[in-house]
């Protein structure tokens, strides 16, 4: 091989001393290869630094093997997480995987759906069900599998993977009503475009509604979904005329930030205001006090995706996914009224 010059999979064969056909099949269909002629071919791969041409593969199977991934944010430990199941699952089963943001600004969503569509990729996963029409116009035009994550499609028209957030809502605003409390505020997030958040809002009103309580329009606090959000959230709720005794946070960084933002305030938590949240991220059991919670399914979530998205890509039968669980977990951060 001349010096500068890129290896080709025709130096791969000659070094592993295996036919052209062998060292093709070794890198497409490993299983179907004997163990020596992979580990001969792996090492040659290695020891040149051969990087397989992608296009050219995708052009001749009509598969890059490659999934993408839009999600609303890549700083939330619960997508992290989830991220990282997704992408194992994905490895495992052959395919690498390909992530972007948006911000919470969904009107990026279709920009960054097409730069994947104009590189290659075999399927999509989106974070939601709330998703302009164009970009379900786009899949469709291109005849992209795709997984909504997360959420549920009520209609049941598309394929989704999640649990209901008004399920869990409606759970957490039943465990604060059995603690005592009657004046409920919530900070779900911001529910423009987030079909996620206005399930949060509807399931604590319903939850409040069956006690014969009104959730207060002043109470119904929107804010990012950050540790600056939940600062914001508690300088309104101590700003009122009246003041809450606890505060449903959306996630669990909302509450931790309302948290920090009572201890600079000389608010006691949870003596002179409760806080929840949700997602059960790994710090909501290490702040002081524990952080009052709802555990979501954040791996189950990723794993599942992959194995539907690949089985869309394959056209097997669909995956039959029912909603998966979600549970309260109590924690010293919600105090018992007498």
């Amino acid at each position: 091989m001349a010096s500068g010059s890129r290896p080709t999979l025709e130096d791969v064969a000659r070094l592993a001393g295996v036919s052209l056909g062998s060292a093709s099949r070794a890198l497409s269909v490993p299983d179907l290869v004997k163990p020596g002629t992979l580990e001969r071919v792996n090492r040659a791969v290695e020891q040149l630094g051969y990087v397989r041409n992608g296009p050219a593969r995708a052009l001749a199977s009509r598969r890059t093997r490659t999934i993408a991934a839009i999600y609303p944010s890549l700083d939330n430990p619960i997508f992290a997480v989830s991220i990282q199941s997704l992408q194992q699952t994905l490895w495992d089963l052959g395919y690498q995987l390909l992530v972007a943001s948006h911000d919470y600004k969904p009107e990026r969503e279709l920009g960054l759906l097409r730069s994947f569509v104009e590189r290659g990729v075999d399927a999509v996963v989106l974070v939601g069900t709330d998703h302009d029409d164009a970009v379900f116009e786009l899949l469709g035009q291109y005849q992209l599998p795709y997984v909504l994550t997360w959420s549920l499609d009520e209609a049941n028209r598309r394929p989704c993977v999640g649990f209901s957030y008004y399920d869990a809502a409606f759970k957490m605003a039943q465990g604060v009503l059995a603690h005592g409390h009657t004046d409920i505020a919530v900070c779900p997030g911001q529910a423009y475009r987030n079909e996620r958040v206005r399930a949060r809002i509807a399931g604590t009103q319903a939850a409040l509604q069956g006690a014969g309580l009104t959730l207060r329009p002043e109470w119904i606090i929107e804010q990012p979904f950050t540790f600056e959000g939940g600062r914001q959230a508690v300088r309104q709720v101590l700003g009122g005329l009246a003041r809450p005794t606890v505060l449903i946070c959306g996630n669990d960084l909302i509450a931790i930030g309302a948290m920090a933002e009572c201890r600079e305030q000389g608010i006691q938590v949870p003596g002179d205001l409760s806080i929840t949240g949700s997602d059960d991220i790994e710090l909501a059991s290490m702040v002081e006090p524990q952080l009052t919670t709802v555990h979501v399914p954040k791996v189950e979530i990723g794993a599942l995706a992959a194995h539907r998205i690949v089985s869309l890509i394959d056209g097997s039968p669909a995956l039959e996914v029912s909603p998966l669980s979600t549970r309260v977990v109590l924690r010293g951060s919600l105090k018992r009224i007498t």
